[in-house]
């Protein structure tokens, strides 16, 4: 009898706990929105029959995983996705690209210089309904609108690391058990030592996101991390964790900004940890509550500079640096010299060679970099100030530190002497009540305007307007570098001094072709013909590459970047003679990849007549951004 006691109380208690666990659901309604897959096309040998199968069965694992802590649950694809249909749910999970409402703009001038670039927008900026974005939509979605969860590196891979463990998300509604192991620190992040407060350590804690990533399994889908710079500097953005990449420690691979929840990691369900799945769950949960509280701050220019990009200035301007570039460099040119004396002999036995012996034999050993060179490099119009002389940049940095303004071009700090003539840092309110004091007075009118035009989004015509402004709303007051330079004020609700579009600011600019680069265009593409001397012609593709930024010659299977290609498609009357000619390049890291910088050219010949179209293909970074890989097209009429 005592035993049939037990068996009975051990079936009431698991019925308890069964009605317990259904009973933890969220009574959320969630809108899942796909169209993303695992895998590339690559994965599925460019099968696309089963490249879209496995964009069903990503979806199904999502429904599944999300059915598990939440009573209801709509999938739909992402084609048929329709802003509207987020006010009917509490949450939506968006790991698809829908239709855009905002076409792109393209503006040039009549050089065909890009003057004017905007992404296609996904969103409209009065959307203000709770949405958690997978890997890299945070970017698609965002940038239109002026996310702070923009393209930083679509590098991230498949652990976290360096999370806020009391952050919600880890703490529940749903309990979590998290697994930490100490883990070797990611190689890329000795490379950006100098952003750190400290030195980078040997090994970190670290938790399991992903059961697979792409620097593992390749073709893997990558995931993405944002900036970190001024990511925090608005109230209505927080940093929740990092997570192994190729930049920073502290880029963001989980974060959040306003409505917008950053879920950087690029897996499925199906790939995710169990207790992965539980913190996302937690995650959709938490930015529920954020339903109506829209963006404050917005960061239109992505490569914006804020005062965290001095710690690179004053590395980049030490002897430090530039012997650190000097053996990079060494090392890697006597690593490509031994390997094109091996590609060599196994050419001459006949033997195959790989993708590595066949790049080796474009390989020229190249003078190493002055430090004269170097300086200009890097500190660009400053070395007409400084020269060489590094102790005089470290003085300037640190001596005006409270005074540079970024709020224009890219990477782009200037010292504001309005500013510093006032002695007050330009992120201290008392700076705008000083400029509407010395409005007030009549003295010196002219130096308060450019700084209250400068620092905020209002166009007050009286001093007594910005007085009444500025005591209505300085206990609200908060300043953004990443937001523009601005001081704006801490509220969801239409108030003067939080209206992007009152200030005519210049767009940012992308990539493309032609003549001189800078900063809105660090890549340029020309292609030409040339006479041979043995009447063949040489199709020439010109890339000339902005100072301080690279594209990528050959790229090691577990890095993210794409490689430069240079493809020729051919009337039936033209035919290639002899392979394409390849530029020497440079080393980038111990994997193996390598770049080009400057001025270089591709160099193909062919004979016969018609119109040949080449397509190249390229993925421009420098040390802060990777920007989305381009192909474009090219064509020259061969007479």
């Amino acid at each position: 009898m005592k035993k049939i006691s037990w068996i009975i109380m051990a079936l009431l208690v698991l019925a308890v706990c069964q009605s317990s666990k259904a009973a933890q659901k969220s009574k959320l309604h969630i809108l899942y929105v796909g169209g993303s897959a695992d895998w590339d096309l690559d994965h599925f040998g460019k099968d696309s029959i089963a490249y879209e199968r496995n964009i069903k069965e990503r979806m199904a694992s999502f429904q599944g995983m999300l059915k598990q802590y939440f009573d209801s649950v709509t999938v739909v694809d992402a084609k048929d996705y329709k802003q509207e249909m987020s006010n009917l749910y509490d949450v939506t999970v968006m790991d698809g690209v829908p239709s855009p409402v905002i076409p792109k703009i393209i503006e040039k001038d009549a050089a065909g210089n890009i003057i004017n670039y905007k992404n296609a927008g996904y969103l409209t900026e009065n959307f203000t309904r709770p949405m958690l974005t997978i890997g890299e939509l945070g970017e698609t979605l965002g940038r239109r609108i002026g996310l702070k969860t923009d393209w930083y590196c679509l590098c991230l891979d498949a652990d976290a690391h360096h999370w806020v463990k009391a952050h919600p998300i880890f703490t529940g509604p749903f309990p979590v058990e998290m697994t930490v192991r100490m883990q070797p620190t990611p190689s890329d992040a000795y490379h950006y030592a100098y952003f750190a407060d400290g030195p980078v350590p040997d090994s970190i804690p670290m938790w399991q996101v992903q059961t697979k990533g792409y620097k593992t399994d390749n073709g893997f889908r990558i995931g993405m991390v944002a900036r970190p710079w001024g990511f925090t500097d608005s109230p209505d953005a927080e940093y929740i964790s990092s997570g192994v990449c190729a930049k920073t420690l502290d880029a963001v691979a989980i974060g959040r900004h306003g409505n917008f929840f950053h879920w950087g990691f690029a897996a499925s369900p199906a790939y995710m940890t169990p207790e992965a799945q539980t913190v996302l769950a937690n995650a959709i949960v938490y930015i529920a509550q954020f339903a109506g509280q829209g963006v404050i701050a917005r960061k239109y220019n992505d490569r914006i500079a804020t005062r965290e990009y001095l710690k690179e200035l004053k590395y980049l301007s030490s002897r430090e640096a530039y012997e650190e570039r000097l053996e990079s460099d060494l090392e890697f040119d006597k690593m490509m010299l031994e390997r094109q004396k091996v590609a060599l002999a196994k050419k001459e036995k006949g033997e195959k060679l790989t993708q590595i012996d066949e790049m080796s034999f474009d390989y020229k050993t190249q003078p190493s970099m002055t430090f004269e060179a170097f300086m200009k490099r890097s500190q660009k119009a400053r070395f007409e100030m400084f020269g060489t002389d590094s102790k005089a940049y470290a003085s300037y940095y640190d001596a005006n530190r409270d005074y540079f303004y970024g709020g224009e071009g890219m990477y782009n700090l200037v010292v504001d002497e309005d500013v510093k003539s006032l002695g007050i840092p330009n992120n201290d309110k008392r700076l705008l009540e000083k400029a509407i004091e010395i409005l007030e007075k009549g003295v010196d009118k002219d130096k308060a305007e450019r700084i209250l035009s400068r620092y905020t989004l209002c166009d007050f015509v009286t001093p007594g307007d910005w007085r009444n402004w500025y005591d209505t709303n300085k206990d609200r007051l908060f300043f953004t570098e990443a937001g523009g330079w601005l001081f704006l004020v801490n509220s969801r609700e239409p108030v003067a001094g939080n209206d992007y579009h009152a200030r005519n600011a210049k767009p940012v600019g992308q990539d493309i072709r032609l003549e001189n680069t800078d900063e809105n265009n660090p890549v340029r593409v020309a292609v030409g013909l040339e006479n041979d001397a043995n009447g063949h012609k040489k199709v020439i593709v010109k890339m000339k590459v902005h100072a301080g930024y690279h594209i990528y010659a050959n790229v090691a299977k577990s890095d993210p970047f794409i490689a430069t290609t240079v493809e020729m498609q051919l009337p039936a009357d033209c035919r290639l003679i002899g392979e394409l000619k390849k530029p020497s390049f440079k080393a980038f890291n111990d994997n193996g990849t390598t770049v080009y910088e400057d001025e270089i050219s591709f160099v193909q010949e062919i004979s016969g007549t018609g119109v040949v179209k080449c397509i190249v293909g390229y993925q421009c970074c420098d040390a802060h951004i990777c920007m989305p890989p381009v192909k474009k097209e090219f064509s020259v009429e061969v007479k």
